[in-house]
């Protein structure tokens, strides 16, 4: 029977979502009256508030409705990672967004600079409220570190994406390995992340083990594209000198970051899984 829970909203994790809603929406709606920028960046920027307003305000009308009790998995490990992953997404456009899109006179995009770092800190502070119970306790895989990598796995890949260009690797075999690999690894890792919330694990034979051979393929992987890219990609590639700001070569130089960036994250999670499993099978 679904009823109406006005302690959802009282509560402090309700209270932060409601001013993560409300902020989101204010970022956006500042930069949407200054204008669209034709960049993919911008676009990200947009994305990122547009999607942490509409997902927030739905997780607050699902438990205000108590309908999030009735969906088939673990809401309150679902609701963490997308506190988690809001908290990335809003720190990435409340970097990108004033570094690109500011000046020293344009004030409604600074405010909107301004509100978003205020967004990205209620989403960390709902991230703490939600990581831990009141004894402590860690809830759920996407709490814990393994999940948090997996979510930092995906973030980073979501940027890589956000800064390819298709004139960049269509004419390169060798980046357009880079690419394959940076799409298969996401997919992936997203695949994890939705049979974990979704509580698909159980019916997985040795889904531990499986996870961890895809952490040492990933990281395989990377090692590849951290090598190819930039070799391919500054082969006879010099910045041109009226590049300035959002040019192709600087994205180039990006998604070269994120490469050896997400190649840390694979390493580091999969250094973390083998010792993890080999501490419980020696128990």
């Amino acid at each position: 029977m679904i009823h109406v829970d006005v302690r959802s909203l009282t509560q402090p994790v309700g209270i932060l979502r409601l001013m993560a809603a409300v902020l989101a929406c204010m970022s956006f709606s500042l930069v949407a009256s200054v204008g669209y920028v034709p960049s993919p960046y911008w676009a990200w920027c947009m994305f990122t508030w547009c999607f942490c307003f509409l997902f927030t305000l739905l997780i607050v009308i699902l438990e205000f409705t108590t309908f999030s009790g009735k969906l088939p998995f673990a809401w309150d490990d679902f609701t963490t990672a997308f506190a988690m992953l809001a908290s990335l997404m809003c720190l990435s456009a409340s970097i990108i967004y004033p570094i690109f899109f500011t000046c020293s006179g344009c004030h409604r995009q600074i405010g909107a600079s301004v509100v978003s770092w205020a967004c990205c800190g209620v989403y960390v502070g709902e991230v703490t409220l939600n990581r831990f119970r009141p004894s402590g306790q860690i809830r759920g895989f996407l709490s814990t570190l393994p999940g948090i990598m997996k979510m930092l796995e995906t973030f980073l890949a979501c940027l890589i994406f956000t800064s390819l260009e298709k004139s960049q690797y269509s004419i390169s075999p060798g980046l357009q390995w880079c690419v394959a690999v940076y799409s298969l690894c996401f997919i992936l890792a997203t695949l994890i992340i939705l049979l974990t919330v979704g509580q698909l694990t159980s019916r997985i034979p040795f889904f531990d083990k499986i996870v961890i051979v895809y952490d040492i393929f990933a990281a395989v992987l990377y090692v590849t594209a951290m090598v190819i890219w930039p070799l391919f990609s500054f082969r006879n590639n010099q910045r041109p000198p009226n590049c300035g700001y959002l040019c192709s070569w600087d994205k180039l130089v990006m998604v070269t970051f994120m490469t050896i960036l997400n190649f840390g994250v694979y390493t580091l999670d999969s250094i973390y899984s083998i010792r993890l499993v080999l501490c419980v099978s020696t128990e």
